[in-house]
C-alpha cells in the first residue's frame, strides 16, 4: 500500500518535525513501510517547488522552500504587524475557550484552515504550542502573554468560560476530529 498521500497530510497538519516512528504510529503500520513514501515526497518538493521536506536524522518535516527565504520572511512580517485580524481573533477565541486544542480541531470549529493564523499567533506570542501525549499533534493554548492582554490571570476568568467550554458543540467537535 502507497502511504505518500496520508504521510503527506500528516506533516501539513503537524506544523513541526515528526519522526519516522510517530508517522508510523499514526498510520498504524511498520517504520519500514513509512521510508519509501518519504522518498517519494522528497522526489515530488524538488527544485522550484515552493513546498520542501526536511529531514534532520530521523524526523521529517514539509518547509517552504529555502530559496522564498526572503518573500516568506516578508509575508509573515507584514502578516505578524498590526491589529490583529478577525481570523486571528476568532482563532484566540477557539484556543481560549476550548484549549488545549489541536489544530483539526480549530478547524472543525471554524471550517478554514488555520496553519497560517496559528504560525502567526505563536510568532506573536499569544498562543503556545505543547507536545501532546494522546495525539501526534500538537495542542494549543493561550499564552501568558495573551493572558496578560486580556487583563485575566487564567482562562477560566475569560467572561463565560464555564459556560461556553462546556457547551456540547465543542465537545462534539472535539471528540470527532482527535486524531
Amino acid at each position: 500500500m502507497n502511504y505518500t498521500s496520508s504521510i503527506e497530510s500528516i506533516l501539513f497538519v503537524a506544523s513541526r518535525p515528526l519522526t519516522v516512528s510517530q508517522i508510523a504510529k499514526a498510520l498504524e503500520v511498520p517504520p519500514g513501510e513509512i521510508e519509501g513514501a518519504l522518498g517519494e515526497i522528497e522526489q515530488k518538493y524538488t527544485g522550484s517547488c515552493g513546498i520542501h521536506l526536511l529531514r534532520v536524522e530521523d524526523s521529517v518535516q514539509l518547509s517552504t522552500n529555502p530559496e522564498n527565504t526572503s518573500m516568506v520572511e516578508k509575508f509573515v512580517a507584514s502578516d505578524v504587524l498590526g491589529d490583529l485580524t478577525k481570523a486571528q481573533l476568532e482563532t484566540l477565541t477557539v484556543i481560549g475557550y476550548r484549549g488545549p486544542v489541536t489544530r483539526p480541531e480549530i478547524e472543525e470549529i471554524r471550517g478554514v484552515n488555520c496553519a497560517v493564523i496559528l504560525r502567526t499567533l505563536l510568532i506573536r506570542d499569544l498562543v503556545e504550542e505543547h507536545e501532546s501525549h494522546e495525539s501526534v499533534l500538537p495542542t494549543y493554548t493561550l499564552s501568558v502573554s495573551a493572558l496578560r492582554h486580556l487583563g485575566v490571570n487564567r482562562v477560566e476568568e475569560l467572561p463565560q468560560y464555564a459556560e461556553i467550554h462546556a457547551h456540547p458543540y465543542f465537545s462534539e467537535n472535539s471528540e470527532e476530529s482527535r486524531v
